[in-house]
């Protein structure tokens, strides 16, 4: 049994990977935040997989959800939101199957800021231009931006800046 955490793509069912795509079809349990993943996906579970809905579930009741599945034998496509390994949360979660023996994989998917470009028919990086991009977010509820780290500092830095989830935080950004 194995927890694949599945990078589902920036909101656009058909901008999973092959390979995530292939993986959400094998596994019987798929855990997705209803809130963040396109319901369009989960019509590539299996037919009967569990499809749990994580978005009112705080962490333990997840991982219990998880455990659960390896307890039974089967393998769990855990879908997030556009890239694993941004802004996705996924660290908590691996901490805790590792303390519980669970093994899992990262598969990487399409990540927002990717998707963001290509609608814009834009490429991020142009030579003499520009060839730094940092990704970042805004503070809110969320976690405390480390020190140095706030939109001020990065700015001075004159390289590009793409924010995570900060459409709704526009004004406060320009400002």
């Amino acid at each position: 049994m194995t927890v694949y955490f599945i990078g589902a793509g920036p909101g656009a069912a058909d901008l999973i990977t092959v390979r995530g795509a292939r993986l959400l079809a094998a596994s019987p349990v798929c855990l997705y935040a209803g809130s963040l993943v396109p319901v369009e996906l989960l019509a590539e579970c299996p037919e009967g997989a569990r499809l749990v809905d994580t978005a009112n579930l705080d962490i333990d009741q997840i991982t219990e959800e998880l455990v659960r599945a390896q307890a039974e034998g089967h393998d769990v496509a855990r879908l997030h939101s556009g890239d694993p390994s941004v802004f996705s949360a996924v660290n908590e979660q691996m901490k805790r199957l590792d303390e519980a023996g669970v093994p899992y994989e990262v598969v990487p998917g399409v990540p927002a800021f990717a998707a963001a470009a290509a609608s814009l028919k834009r490429e991020l990086t142009v030579p003499t231009v520009g060839q730094t991009v940092i990704l970042t977010r805004v503070a809110q509820r969320a976690t405390a931006m480390p020190p140095g780290e706030d939109l001020a500092t990065l700015g001075r830095s004159g390289a590009l800046i793409v924010l995570h989830l900060a459409a709704r935080y526009v004004d406060r950004v320009v400002e």
